[in-house]
């Protein structure tokens, strides 16, 4: 009995044990057994397909974008990875729209304006008012406000560029010779308009005469050649609020000494506006598939790049878009391969990846807003990090130093922990130069609003966005397969997959302990 009793334990410690190992080698097994599946060759054959003439620039909408989607889909079938809707539907319908110009005119005081000659706007609107309430430079940043004091609902306002400024010549808000972002066009005219939307105005009347002639050039152009503005479609019944640009002598036809007058106040003036214009449906999706996590399934990393481009110019020159975002797509799709093989392994992530390839980002970043703002395939709240990846295949020709870069934007703009992380990571694996030039708060580009990480940003989830730069040949024909440096882009596709991995298998989600309004 002794012998038998013995024995039973010699093979209950001898099965514990093997069990043991046999849970250490998993566990033992890190991102650099999987991220070796990244590599030069399997980007180069994915791009030389997806930006080849075959897909004609993958202009949104259109029969190249079509067989750009396709393409994702047929890869993530064969990977085994599920389609983010279930069952065979990895594509989220973004119903779009283009805003081709109007046509008709404007009145104040029964003088007539002509559109394109004296004033600018790219969407129809019609309506009648009796008052013009001018708002100064219509900003409200802290104790100051362009509206105190004044009822602009449901009327016609009037506003000009620029902002306080000091009897020394300092701006206002900030104290300095610096201007703040009510004075940098990409940024001002967006605040301006969301700020007197939520006011309950109907429409502004904008004076910037500095940047009128980019207005301007725009509409010749969309004129020119009978194109549009695209959004996301609106439902019909949702209130509309325009916005005017004007010429210097039509904003002084409304408000003689608007160059010098600060003083917000109610202009008795008659203003008739009847603009015209005829919207075409766009048909257009985002691609996503999920990788269940292990054990936070319900927790979600969401790895993104836009799948589309700007198609075939007005001279039949294709935009093959290769770096464009041809790189951030194909590395994905590496990304994606790597994170399979190790579910496969039996040591996939604890938390779920989110694959998402989405649509219009050259047009205003359309797929990403329509994803966060509309239909989250996943819960927002259960988001735990966007990693971003737009052009991570050439180099920025301006910049000095290593090959070996990467520019790296808004990794601190809502969670220490996640820059930490970034820079761990990267140490730890790959030692490529992380470059934060592009990440100031005062770069003049404002690349931190013009990808689709900013979507996700807005709504307080931690993003990190992988830029190599511009060049001469973006938004051109020579943006092609043959000049992206596939080394640089299997580094930079490994160190997203390196860094999600961290993100995606640490015990407690990221703290965002700068939260943003």
């Amino acid at each position: 009995m002794k012998k038998i009793a013995l024995l039973i334990i010699g093979l209950v410690l001898g099965c514990n044990s093997s069990q043991k190992t046999v849970t250490e080698a998993i566990e033992k097994v890190g991102p650099e057994t999987y991220v070796e599946s990244i590599t030069e060759a399997d980007l180069k054959k994915h791009l030389y397909i997806y930006a080849s003439d075959e897909f004609e620039g993958r202009e949104t909408g259109q029969p190249g974008q079509k067989k750009a989607v396709a393409y994702l889909k047929e890869y993530y079938q064969k990977l085994g990875i599920p389609a983010a809707k279930g069952g065979d539907d990895y594509f989220q319908k973004v119903p779009l729209e283009v805003m081709k110009l109007p046509t008709g005119s404007m009145s104040i005081d029964d003088k007539e304006y002509v559109l394109g000659e004296d004033f600018l706007t790219f969407s129809s609107n019609q309506g009648s008012y009796n008052e013009i309430v001018y708002v100064g430079y219509g900003i409200e940043e802290g104790d100051y406000s362009d509206y105190k004091g004044l009822d602009v609902s449901g009327k016609l306002i009037l506003a000009k560029a620029g902002e306080p400024t000091k009897e020394d010549g300092t701006y206002a808000f900030s104290g300095t010779g610096e201007a703040s972002a009510w004075s940098n066009m990409s940024e001002a005219i967006e605040k301006r308009g969301e700020l007197a939307k939520n006011k309950g105005a109907k429409g502004m009347l904008y004076l910037d005469a500095q940047n009128y002639p980019r207005f301007k050039r725009y509409f010749e152009y969309m004129k020119l050649n009978n194109s549009g503005q695209m959004s996301i479609e609106k439902e019909e019944e949702e209130d509309s609020f325009f916005q005017v640009f004007l010429t210097d002598g039509m904003a002084r036809g409304i408000l003689e000494d608007i160059a010098t007058n600060g003083t917000p106040s109610v202009i008795i003036k008659k203003a008739k506006i009847a603009l015209q214009a005829a919207n075409d449906k766009v048909d257009s999706q985002n691609v996503a598939a999920v990788l269940k996590g292990s054990k936070k399934p319900d927790e979600y990393v969401v790895i993104s790049s836009h799948l589309d481009h700007i198609g075939v110019g007005a001279d039949g020159q294709i935009n093959n878009g290769a770096d464009d975002d041809g790189s951030g797509t194909v590395g994905l799709l590496e990304i994606a391969e790597a994170f399979k093989k190790a579910a496969d392994a039996g040591n996939g992530p604890e938390r779920s990846i989110v694959f998402l390839h989405v649509t219009g980002e050259e047009k205003g970043l359309l797929g990403s807003q329509y994803y966060t703002d509309q239909e989250p395939l996943f819960p927002l709240a259960q988001t735990v990090a966007n990693l971003n990846i737009d052009m991570i295949g050439r180099i920025d020709p301006k910049r000095e130093g290593d090959r070996n870069y990467i520019y790296l934007i808004g990794s601190d703009k809502l969670s220490t922990e996640l820059h930490e992380l970034s820079e761990e990571v990267n140490e730890k694996y790959m030692n490529i130069e992380l470059d934060y030039k592009y990440n100031d708060e005062n770069d003049p580009n404002r690349f931190y609003y013009r990808s689709d990480h900013y979507n996700f940003a807005k709504n307080n989830i931690p993003i990190i966005f992988y830029f190599n730069g511009t060049h001469d040949d973006y938004h051109r024909p020579g943006d092609t397969p043959d000049k992206i440096n596939y080394d640089l882009l299997q580094n930079r596709s490994r160190l997203v997959f390196h860094t999600a991995w961290e993100v995606a298998n640490r015990e407690a989600r990221l703290i965002v302990d700068k939260v943003t309004e």
